[in-house]
Formats: structure tokens, sequence, C-alpha cells
């Protein structure tokens, strides 16, 4: 690299969708496996898991993203294994706070152990002084002498209109001292059902391969600063820490001192505005960004994304990089809405062309698109429908869906073409 170099925005473009495993086409065969999932997640450091379901679950889209159509419970096994509490049990991920709740590779756990810490020693306010109250403080003892005796156990399992002998706590208190014991590392997710949380101790959930030494809480910073580079590709300095929610003037002094050091990269790069920024790359990456510079990468997948996905983490980039701006309007009202519930934003090769909202009705297996839109400036050109039409049918299988219904499109066009081809 010549200090000098400038890297065009067709080069960032395509390094951040590599790093995202979000640039090669989906594959035709063979159908993706359980190993597929779990290098996907490894290779971009945790997916967001979120509970709205008008499609997939945002955690199975982001996967699908990648993929095209797998089968979901591979996730599920990699995450739960059935709920099995032996030391051999086969999970290789487990669920806790990243970016938000997230779903991450186990072989990292022993780096997440500074931040559970955390959660017990920087609680501010309300939160910070409940667990030190001496009537929660009793009720913390008794939910975790409660599981390790009697095994794993959902909110509702200390729902009790008479209480037993003994007990003294009511649901609401229980729900929250379980989720204390979960974000200081007590408890742990052994299992779901129907999305509910299913908790249990540690040594029972993880499996007995799992490092679990405590590193400094510095140098877990800097081990999760440098999966984030990684996964980013590319991003400003301030950025980087935004993969895992950590605060811009916390994660600014050991960025300098990893820009310092080497470990990361310093790179100027012309983005959407057609100013040159610093940018920040890891050393392992710097080949591919200078392959992309040279039109050896070229990103070619078609694909739709979750509003949740981990390509928009790091705040500015979805305008910086693309001109996009990716909004999430499910909490709005309905009336207040601009682009949808639940909109997807729609990839095509190295830019974000549209996005739809969609709704899947699993009893009729109708694919509803609510609204349907294209970017300003972008034409339904033939090459662009088909690619999207190729993508939406696998979306539709992944949904078992058989048919499409497009309630609005802007422009008309893009809806009656996008039709014409399902």
């Amino acid at each position: 690299m010549n200090s000098s170099t400038l890297y065009p925005l067709r080069a960032v473009r395509a390094l951040a969708l590599q790093a995202q495993r979000l640039s090669t086409p989906h594959r035709q065969t063979p159908s993706p496996d359980v190993e597929d999932v779990y290098q996907t997640i490894e290779q971009i450091g945790w997916i967001q898991i979120d509970t709205l379901q008008v499609v997939h679950r945002s955690q199975y889209l982001t996967l699908w993203s990648r993929l095209g159509t797998y089968n979901t419970e591979y996730l599920d096994h990699l995450l739960f294994d059935g709920g099995n509490t032996s030391p051999d049990n086969k999970r290789r991920f487990f669920e806790y706070w990243a970016h938000a709740a997230c779903i991450i590779p186990l072989k990292e756990y022993r780096f997440w152990r500074p931040m559970m810490r955390r959660q017990v020693e920087r609680e501010t306010g309300r939160r910070g002084t409940w667990a030190h109250e001496d009537e929660n403080a009793k009720l913390l003892r008794s939910v975790i002498k409660q599981i390790e005796a009697a095994g794993a156990a959902r909110p509702v399992d200390f729902r009790t209109e008479q209480k037993a002998a003994g007990t003294w706590w009511n649901w609401d208190q229980a729900k929250i001292a379980l989720e204390h014991l979960y974000n200081t590392g007590q408890l742990a997710i052994s299992n779901r059902i129907n999305f509910q949380r299913i908790y249990d101790v540690p040594a029972r959930v993880l499996p007995n391969w799992v490092d679990r030494k405590e590193p400094t809480e510095e140098e877990a910073f800097r081990h999760l600063l440098e999966i984030s580079i990684q996964a980013h590709g590319i991003c400003q300095p301030a950025q980087v820490g935004d993969y895992f929610h950590m605060k811009r003037t916390e994660s600014k002094p050991i960025i300098d001192s990893m820009i310092a050091d080497g470990s990361f990269l310093s790179v100027q790069a012309k983005l959407v505005d057609g100013q040159v920024h610093q940018m920040l790359v890891h050393p392992d990456n710097l080949p591919l960004l200078e392959m992309a510079a040279e039109g050896e990468i070229t990103p070619g997948r078609t694909t739709f994304l979750s509003p949740f996905d981990s390509l928009f983490w790091a705040k500015g980039r979805d305008t910086s990089f693309w001109n996009f701006r990716q909004v999430l309007e499910c909490y709005k009202p309905a009336e207040i809405r601009r682009w949808g519930y639940f909109c997807l934003p729609i990839l095509y090769r190295d830019k974000l062309v549209g996005r739809f909202d969609p709704k899947v009705e699993r009893q009729t297996g109708v694919m509803r698109l609510k609204k349907l839109y294209l970017e300003p400036k972008v034409r339904p050109s033939n090459r662009l429908i088909w690619s999207i039409s190729r993508a939406m049918k696998d979306f539709m299988c992944f949904h078992q869906a058989r048919d499409l219904v497009i309630e609005h499109s802007d422009p008309p066009e893009f809806g009656a073409k996008l039709m014409a081809t399902i």
C-alpha cells in the first residue's frame, strides 16, 4: 500500500460487502449445510436476534441474505442443541448482548466475560441499586438456588397466585431477577420455546471445551474491536465500536492505540459525498481492498436485507457508502410511516436500489408486499428486474410462499414488471 493511495467508492463498497459475505451470488447447489451457517456467523462476528416475525425473524433472515434458502433448524441446533445439558453438548453459539441481543460463537465466550462483569460494576440509577437491596439480593440467591436444584426455568415457572412455602417472589420480580442474572453471566440461555427464553446455569449450558479464562477488560475490548473491523471491512475510526455498541468516547483511545501499533491500518477513500475520508481496515483485509480497487472483486449478489442486518451497524455508513437511509418504522404509528412496518432493503450488486414491506401469510401461502419502492434515479431495467425476481422466488421458497401480491409499487412499472416474471 502506498500512503498516497486513494481508494474509490466502488472498492470501499466491494470490501464492505465481501467482509459481510454479501458479495458473491447465491449458489444453487449444494444446499447450505450446518457448517455454512456456522462459518457465516463466524465471519461476520455475531448476528442480531429480534422478535418481529412478519417474515422469518431477523436472525434467520440475516443468514438467508447470505446463503439463500437453508434449513433454519441448523441455527437452532448450533445455538441450543435441543436444550442438551450434558458437558459434551453440541452448542457452538451462545446468546448475549453485542450490538443488541445477538448470537455469538462460543469460541469467543471468554472475551464477553468482562462485559458481564461490567454489568455488575457499572450499572447506574435504579438498575445499579436494585440487586444490592436486601430483598432483591435474597431473591437473586433464591432464583439461582432453585434453577441449580430443579433445572432450567422460564419466567412463567415463577408465576403463581398461591405462594408455596418458602417462596416470596412475584412473577415480575422473578423476571427482573432472571434478566439480571443473565446479564451478569450467572445464568445463560439454554433453549427457547415459542421464542421464550429458558434459563439455566452456565455449567449446564456451555460445552466442556469452552475456554472460560477471563482476559482483562482492555484485552477483551481490543479483541472485540478487531473482530468488528474485520466484519465491517472498512469504516471510519469512530464507527468501529458501533458493531457491539461500545461508546465512541470509550473506544477512541483503544482504536488510536491499535492504529499506532499497526493492528488497524489507516487508508484514504472517496465516499458518496465526493470527499476524501480517513478510513480504517484490518491488515488482513488490505489485500482485498487493493483487489477491489483493481476490479478483481466485483459484487454480484442480489438479495434482501433485514432492517437489523450487520451491514448497517456502523452509524451513518448507509448514507456515506450507499446514499441510502436505512429506517425501521415498526415502532412508529402507522399514519406517519413513510416506507412501511418492516421494510427490507434491496441489495443489487454493490448498490442499495430499493426496499419493500413484506408480510408472509402463512396459512394461505401468500407473500404480500404492502409497499415496494425503487430509489430515486434507479431504472427498472430488465436486468435489474430479472435479478430481483430471482431473489424474490428464493425468498418466497424460504417462507414456503406460493403466491406474490404487490399492493403498492413506486414506480408502478417496477411492480408490474416484477409480477410478470414471478
